[in-house]
């Protein structure tokens, strides 16, 4: 028999259940104006601002930025590998590093720990990590050196690190390992047969992290890159965007209307062409995301 909610906790889902479909109408609705503004006529985005339904539609913006396929080809084909480069080792890395400081036995874990954590308050500045990067490693020498140097210094992060830690400490109980080492097994079957496969929602979560992280960078084209080969597509989206704003600027003292090139049209575009398949993939792990970006919010 199903028991009747009361009518205040039919009210209390009520308002819940209105207030997260307009926090969802929030969230997705700058979405539809870039993608509607990106299929514009940039002479009436300037002229009427931007809007929901697309308006004289227009596929221009799209136009200028696909007008070398290959180039905007290349500079996925170099976000992808590495975004695919940089998230796998650094999943390695950071979850074998978690392990390690999480570990009661470790007999310097506290300090490690420490260490890591210090070097999110304090940083040595932007100038010592370039030279450490270019001059001490060497790696903007060469083609397949500034590839390393793009995806190499985001490996790991503190954050990630403990975010890691603080989940194998949650999922993994002492007990378990101390029994697993009566029984004769060693850290690293420990780590592969124990740890790891309970890792699900932890590496779902670091890996979006990591994931967004790669896909999202420019920075590091910029001080690394010494061909336009291995750029990344945000970079090579902001060096199209510059060469437009650019245009811009001479068409002002010429006869073309600046109206006529499709600034703000392709500012709107990049982003569509930019977050597209990080949209497309986020649904895959969400479930994983929020369990796992939640560890440790509920202790027993």
């Amino acid at each position: 028999m199903k028991i009747r909610d009361s009518k205040s906790t039919i009210i209390f889902k009520i308002v819940i259940y209105t207030l997260l479909t307009l926090g969802a109408l929030i969230c997705v609705f700058p979405f539809i104006v870039i993608i509607s503004g990106s299929f514009t006529d940039n002479h009436t985005i300037l002229t009427e601002g931007y809007g929901i339904l697309p308006k004289n539609f227009t596929v221009a913006a799209y136009q200028t930025i696909f007008k070398a396929p290959q180039d905007i080809l290349q500079a996925y084909m170099m976000t992808f590998y590495y975004t695919i480069q940089g998230t796998s080792v650094g999943l390695i890395m950071i979850t074998m590093t978690a392990y390690v400081i999480s570990r009661p036995e470790f007999k310097y874990r506290n300090n490690i720990s420490f260490m890591i954590y210090f070097t999110s308050i304090f940083g040595g500045g932007i100038i010592p990590w370039y030279l450490m990067y270019s001059k001490v490693l060497g790696l903007k020498e060469t083609t397949g050196g500034s590839m390393i140097a793009i995806w190499f210094p985001a490996l790991m992060s503190p954050f990630l690190i403990i975010l890691m830690r603080t989940f194998i400490k949650a999922s993994v109980p002492d007990a378990i390992s101390e029994s697993a080492k009566i029984d004769g097994a060693g850290h690293m079957t420990i780590f592969f047969k124990i740890v790891l496969p309970v890792l699900g929602p932890g590496i779902a979560t670091v890996g979006l992290f990591l994931a967004l992280g790669y896909w999202n960078d420019w920075f590091r084209s910029s001080m690394f890159s010494t061909s336009s080969k291995t750029w990344e597509l945000q970079f090579y989206l902001y060096d199209l965007l510059n060469a437009t704003q650019a245009l811009k600027q001479m068409a002002q003292n010429t006869s073309i209307s600046t109206a006529d090139l499709p600034t703000q049209s392709v500012k709107l575009a990049m982003a569509v062409v930019a977050t597209g398949p990080v949209l497309l993939f986020y649904p895959f792990v969400q479930r994983y995301f929020v369990s796992g970006i939640t560890i440790g919010a509920v202790k027993g």
